[in-house]
């Protein structure tokens, strides 16, 4: 009998659509803007009332504030470990004030750091180099945790938004929330 390693051997068939073998690198870039898409997609379908809603229970934030937490959160990430290594860093939105349009644009700037510290990470064997501003210590900087860490933040306060929409009242349409899992149509976008 002939074992080989898993993973080793003759090419496997690719389902249609899905090329057999793909770049580990691009797969982590790709999921990267496949989660930045649904984020920019719910910012963009959150209606007026919701936008600026204060939350239940801190009636100091609204959904706006938390929305502009994503983008200042990346910011901060890519200060404490990209800029040490020329990363450059978007300038934070003021959580108050920011539009969606001007929120969407950060977005996009943002992304393009943080897929450039996962590109940093893959070019050096997969993990970020760590920084002297990186004081925490509880994330491992290898790309996959990097690229888990960075999903699940978001995740979890997309969640919250959509919760926190449906507690004031105001449910985002089933197009929206259901629009939040077509990972295969963010991809592409």
């Amino acid at each position: 009998m002939n074992a080989r390693p898993l993973g080793v051997g003759p090419k496997r068939q690719a389902r249609p659509g899905i090329p057999a073998t793909r770049d580990l690198a691009e797969t982590i870039l790709a999921a990267w803007r496949t989660n930045h898409q649904v984020t920019v997609f719910l910012v963009s379908h959150l209606p007026t009332a919701v936008w600026a809603a204060p939350i239940p229970g801190a009636p100091r934030k609204t959904i706006r504030m938390l929305a502009g937490h994503l983008h200042n959160a990346r910011c901060m990430w890519l200060k404490t470990l990209g800029r040490p290594h020329g990363i450059p860093v978007p300038s934070s939105v003021d959580r108050r004030k920011v539009s969606r349009r001007q929120l969407i644009a950060a977005l996009n700037g943002s992304s393009r750091g943080i897929e450039a510290l996962l590109r940093l990470g893959l070019r050096c064997g997969g993990k970020v180099p760590a920084t002297p501003a990186y004081v925490w210590r509880n994330l491992p900087l290898d790309v996959g945790h990097l690229l888990t860490y960075f999903v699940a933040h978001e995740g979890h306060h997309r969640g919250q938004i959509v919760l926190v929409a449906r507690q004031i009242g105001s449910r985002l349409p089933a197009a929206v929330t259901g629009g939040l899992w077509q990972w295969t149509r963010r991809a592409v976008e």
